[in-house]
């Protein structure tokens, strides 16, 4: 019984019997390293330090940095246009934006850069990297990459102005339409309603659609679950579950608006993503649609933003979602219903044959781990992505069979 009290003593003070070794490491930079140290940077450092210990996308958020990211989600800010991550300590190219500096550049999905003025980026903050490429619109930025076994490739960056519209749709023929959704940010689900809209009123009356979410990293998870509820009239499309596995919010669909009667195939490959994935796998789960590509990235977490009194942001780990069926995601991804290569026939170009071989979550250091687990001219352009094509055919064959059973 005399030795239960230590240690249930000590249990409760978890984490915070480590304060005085902190203080005093503390004291000892103070007084004794070669060079005044910045005391905000010293604790700025420690902060990142302890939230990287957790998951690869739980982070401290600086004034600047909060305000980039509520820059990512309006869809406006000044860059070199790419999304980017860490694995194994290198800043690593999710996907370029379309049109951006970094994509007329040559930049590729699983690019690892390795400079960013110079300076190394191996052990560099995310959040730090992103600002480092951020600037007025005209200025340069030098980066350093290395893809694969190749020689670096230095290369100078002109930033430009950089506005996502998040949707793009255009008819693929009279009753079949191409949308596509490259991030979830403010407005996507109603830039798509009013898309779906005008899609079905100058054809005539939407058949079906390919909604593509191909190379879409995600973004805010309201979003996706509004998207998903413009396809789905009844039961569920979300979950998140907290820490013991309790429920922190479920989000089922609503009849009103729904576009119910219109057949759909959704295009993911492994550059899809987060919200990505929470829409492929609310339309897969509830029969809605048919998933086409390849497996996505298996990011299955949500982030909590939390600000802070210094101006800045807490972005912190506080759950995982969950699709209807009760599937988490994470780390695992999204599985097609129907595996079609990312080829344009007959040679992958360099974009998709570079998707195919980028980091997924489940590559991640530290990713948390899976708890169940332990036309026209235009559209015969279009029609040349291979995945597309077969999309589209299997589209129409859904469509066809529905009919010949109305018959």
């Amino acid at each position: 019984m005399m030795l239960t009290q230590p240690v249930a003593a000590q249990s409760k003070q978890g984490p915070y019997r480590k304060l005085d070794v902190f203080s005093r490491v503390l004291s000892l930079i103070e007084q004794s390293h070669v060079s005044t140290p910045d005391e905000d940077a010293l604790m700025e450092g420690a902060i990142r330090g302890m939230l990287r210990a957790l998951d690869p996308h739980s982070s401290y958020l600086s004034p600047e940095d909060f305000r980039m990211l509520q820059e990512d989600t309006e869809g406006n800010f000044c860059g070199v246009g790419m999304e980017v991550g860490m694995k194994d300590g290198h800043l690593t190219v999710i996907t370029p934006m379309p049109d951006s500096p970094a994509i007329k550049a040559g930049v590729l999905p699983g690019d690892r850069i390795v400079k960013i003025e110079g300076e190394p980026t191996a052990n560099m903050d995310l959040m730090a990297a992103v600002q480092k490429m951020r600037g007025r619109a005209g200025t340069e930025v030098k980066i350093s990459i290395k893809r694969e076994d190749k020689d670096i490739i230095n290369l100078v960056l002109t930033r430009a102005e950089i506005e996502i519209q998040s949707v793009e749709s255009d008819l693929l023929e009279p009753g079949y339409a191409h949308i596509r959704i490259k991030a979830f940010q403010e407005g996507t689900s109603a830039n798509l309603r009013d898309q779906l809209r005008h899609m079905n009123l100058i054809s005539g009356g939407l058949k079906g659609v390919v909604l593509d979410l191909r190379r879409n990293p995600g973004g805010l998870m309201y979003e996706a679950v509004k998207v998903s509820d413009l396809f789905v009239s009844d039961g569920l499309l979300l979950s998140t579950k907290g820490r013991g596995g309790v429920t922190i919010e479920s989000f089922k669909a609503h009849r009103p608006g729904t576009f119910d009667d219109i057949k759909l195939v959704v295009l993911i490959d492994g550059a899809s993503a987060s919200a990505s994935e929470i829409v492929a796998g609310a339309l897969q789960d509830n029969g809605r649609a048919m998933v086409v590509g390849m497996r996505s990235f298996g990011k299955g977490s949500v982030q909590t933003i939390i600000p802070l009194r210094d101006g800045g942001a807490l972005k912190l780990t506080t759950s995982r979602y969950y699709t209807p069926s009760g599937r988490s995601i994470q780390a695992e991804g999204i599985a097609p219903d129907v595996t079609v290569e990312s080829l344009n026939a007959p040679e992958p170009d360099e974009m998709t044959a570079a998707i195919s071989e980028m980091p997924a979550e489940g590559d991640l250091p530290g990713h948390l781990g899976n708890e169940k687990k332990s036309a026209d001219d235009k559209s015969a352009i279009q029609l040349d992505d291979y995945q597309l094509r077969m999309g589209f055919q299997i589209l129409k064959g859904l469509v066809n069979t529905v009919q010949s059973r109305q018959r």
